[in-house]
């Protein structure tokens, strides 16, 4: 009964993190397109970083309205519209108006570069409306279904999706580019059959359609997972969270917590007020500071130019693609090292190991890219692998824990909100940087901006392995009384 049980949970967390898996997917996707993008559009160095982050712009607006939609409608419902967006983008991304080719035999319909240009941008942006609900409510999700004792663990699952997206991308882009071969991107100007379109001469437009199968998915099997009993509780459906709480964790575990959760929230007011009351204000700064940290130190620009970073070092398109693979893999095997550690180990300890590992290994990125080195890639999979197994997974543990039941969706959406800004600022202005104060300039600047969440995290993040998250509440409501 119980492994029926833990399935149950592990079934709906997986489809809770699918979101999170097309985040990674569509960060690493446009990485392998990000050539022919330049190529075929004629792009500069600031129109380039404008296409890569406008996905990151509609996560900003995904996170704006994510906190209001997740606490009025709910988890569920706020996962379906996020993967309905998700959807549309996917379609749309690979089907932007023809522009090359042969317009007298054309496989779509026909417009202006400068057109399909914006329609592209468009609908990237709507994608990042899509992850942007998700990346808040995905976490909530998972944390208000799961057990104290392995919460750490379930919350985790979303980055880890994240970085598997991220590493089948860079697989796809590989495949992808390799089957092309010489052809790559190449326009014949001459009639082509629509596979010969999408996968050789305009390959960017079937790279980022791969994605199609993976939202459809996403959307249809978010139908078959429940909402939140805690979200319902704070909606007085009292009968339909105890039936969820029961199936997923037990009758006699869910009786305990029906009252232990009827309690706290009795005692919560919810909106904007809640969230600035005075017990709340050391979380609300960690909910919105962390998150930012986690992004000023680079991530988002090696995930999105991955292949472009590592080409100003070995100066081969398809090294730079297999060096991109190989950044997939660290990135997914480490993040099971948080995995396996964050509920033994606690957040705070990973955090702190791995942020010193991340400014250390982008100090030596910079040293290696001024002297021209080739082996620039050993410290960049060095930073991968200690975000992997600190930021990346644990600022969406914290966040997602820390804060009461009624404001949760609104507190995530604010810490989301400012990871995703500083991620498209970071993303944004990366291949202007490099063009002006080069490579490593640009990753001392990284280096430099990730010594103060070394501070941070010492003085102001606690240990919460191991407790409710009524107990967490607790936990502020009390230290303001101390």
């Amino acid at each position: 009964m119980k492994t029926k049980k833990s399935n149950f949970l592990l079934g709906i967390s997986f489809v809770s993190t699918i979101g999170g898996f097309l985040f990674g997917y569509d960060t690493a996707i446009i990485s392998g397109c990000n050539t022919f993008l330049e190529q075929h559009f004629d792009l500069s160095a600031a129109a380039l970083g404008w296409l890569v982050s406008s996905a990151l712009l509609g996560t900003i607006l995904g996170c704006i309205v994510a906190g209001w939609v997740t606490d009025g409608l709910g988890r569920k419902k706020a996962l379906i519209i996020a993967a309905v967006c998700l959807t549309l983008s996917a379609f749309g991304s690979m089907l932007p108006p023809q522009f090359l080719g042969d317009p007298k035999q054309a496989l779509w319909f026909v417009s202006s570069p400068d057109f399909a240009f914006v329609f592209l941008i468009c609908v990237r942006i709507i994608g990042g409306i899509g992850v942007g609900m998700t990346s808040v409510v995905a976490p909530i999700y998972i944390s208000e279904l799961s057990l104290p004792q392995n919460r750490g663990r379930m919350v985790s699952l979303y980055q880890l999706s994240i970085t598997l997206g991220i590493l089948l991308a860079f697989l796809v882009d590989w495949m992808v580019l390799t089957h092309a071969g010489d052809r790559a991107g190449v326009i014949s100007g001459g009639s082509v059959g629509f596979w010969q379109w999408l996968f050789v001469e305009e390959l960017w437009r079937g790279m980022l359609g791969t994605e199609i199968p993976i939202a459809l998915s996403f959307l249809v099997l978010l139908f078959f997972v429940p909402e939140t009993p805690r979200w319902l509780i704070a909606k007085g459906r009292l009968k339909e969270a105890e039936a969820i709480m029961v199936k997923t964790n037990g009758r006699e575990y869910a009786q305990r917590q029906m009252v232990e959760i009827k309690e706290v929230v009795n005692e919560e007011t919810g909106g904007i007020k809640e969230l600035l009351k005075p017990f709340l204000r050391v979380p609300l700064m960690i909910g919105v500071l962390l998150p930012m940290f986690s992004h000023l130190s680079g991530i988002a620009a090696i995930m999105y130019f991955a292949p472009n970073i590592i080409n100003q070092s070995v100066e081969s398109v398809e090294s730079a693609f297999l060096g991109a693979v190989l950044v997939g893999v660290v990135n997914s095997a480490f993040t099971f090292v948080a995995i396996l550690n964050i509920e033994k180990f606690g957040r705070r300890k990973l955090l702190l190991i791995g942020v010193v590992g991340a400014f250390v290994s982008l100090t030596g990125i910079a040293v290696l890219f001024a002297l021209g080195s080739s082996y620039v890639i050993v410290p960049l999979l060095m930073y991968v692998a200690s975000f992997a197994f600190s930021f990346g997974p644990i600022v969406w543990v914290v966040i997602s824990e820390i804060f009461p039941t009624r404001i949760r969706g609104l507190a995530v959406s604010l810490g989301s909100f400012a990871l995703m800004v500083t991620g498209f600022v970071i993303t944004l202005t990366n291949p202007i940087l490099i063009e002006n104060i080069k490579p490593s300039g640009t990753f001392l600047v990284y280096a430099v901006l990730t010594l103060p969440a070394i501070g941070f995290i010492y003085k102001y993040v606690p240990e919460t392995k191991g407790k409710t998250l009524e107990e967490i509440e607790m936990y502020w409501r009390e230290g303001l009384k101390r």
